[in-house]
């Protein structure tokens, strides 16, 4: 429990909106949430795009009212230590030595994959080196969208912070963020990766319908978008999204 004035705001990946809080459903513009303990103790929730287009700011306001009514900033993992993720992550991504992705996957699944990076013009041995999660994160980067890291939620309130003398913390470490797709056995992984070369449903909202929704605070068609992706795949959805979520309550 916060102690007394104690005033928190945690941002976390819009995703999660509706795993573990549900809001009115007037709920205020945009996808923040004020909760107060018994003791007077206050603690800011907000929904997050780890990455947008500069087209996207200013942000709805409550977000910049709970930033300046809060002593300090809560981010899944610190900006300290998810700087050093990236040289982590392809560090377990990779395949010990004289190991490779082939004896990994379903054959069928490699041919796919061959033929893949093949008109991308990736040589089998830059790919085949790296575990099927790996390869996912890597054919997700934002830029495909238009979309920037460098102009996510998260950069721009850590900008904020250190411009106010904010300490900013995280509910995970990098390695655990990281364990949350490398601990995925290899059927899991492969799933992940298959995922990834699927075509969104023609009914599944486009981005700016999610931008809409979560600038509205509509948090309920956030997350029906969200369970409908993992229709398929439930397990992958506790693993990625619940199961974090149950982790970060204790912390909260």
């Amino acid at each position: 429990m916060w102690c007394k004035r104690r005033v928190v705001l945690f941002i976390f990946g819009s995703a999660l909106v509706g795993g573990w809080i549900t809001p009115p459903a007037d709920a205020a513009s945009g996808c923040v949430w004020k909760v107060t303990s018994p003791n007077g103790g206050t603690l800011f929730l907000g929904g997050s795009w780890h990455a947008l287009r500069s087209s996207d700011y200013p942000l709805p306001a409550p977000y910049n009212r709970a930033f300046e009514a809060s002593s300090r900033i809560a981010f899944e993992v610190s900006p300290n230590d998810l700087h050093a993720a990236p040289e982590y992550m392809e560090d377990v991504g990779e395949y010990h030595r004289g190991d490779s992705l082939k004896n990994h996957v379903d054959p069928r699944t490699y041919a796919y994959l061959r033929r893949f990076f093949g008109l991308l013009h990736v040589s089998e041995d830059k790919y085949s080196k790296y575990k099927p999660w790996f390869l996912s994160m890597a054919l997700e980067s934002p830029s495909r969208h238009g979309l920037s890291h460098e102009l996510g939620i998260e950069s721009f309130f850590e900008k904020k912070a250190q411009a106010a003398s904010k300490p900013i913390v995280g509910l995970e470490s990098a390695r655990e963020h990281v364990q949350v797709f490398s601990g995925l056995s290899d059927r899991g992984s492969e799933a992940l990766l298959l995922l990834t070369f699927i075509p969104a449903d023609k009914s599944s909202p486009d981005f700016d319908r999610l931008m809409a929704a979560w600038r509205r605070g509509d948090a309920d068609f956030l997350a029906d978008s969200t369970r409908a992706g993992f229709r398929d795949f439930p397990a992958m959805a506790d693993r990625l999204l619940s199961n974090r979520n149950r982790n970060w309550i204790p912390k909260l």
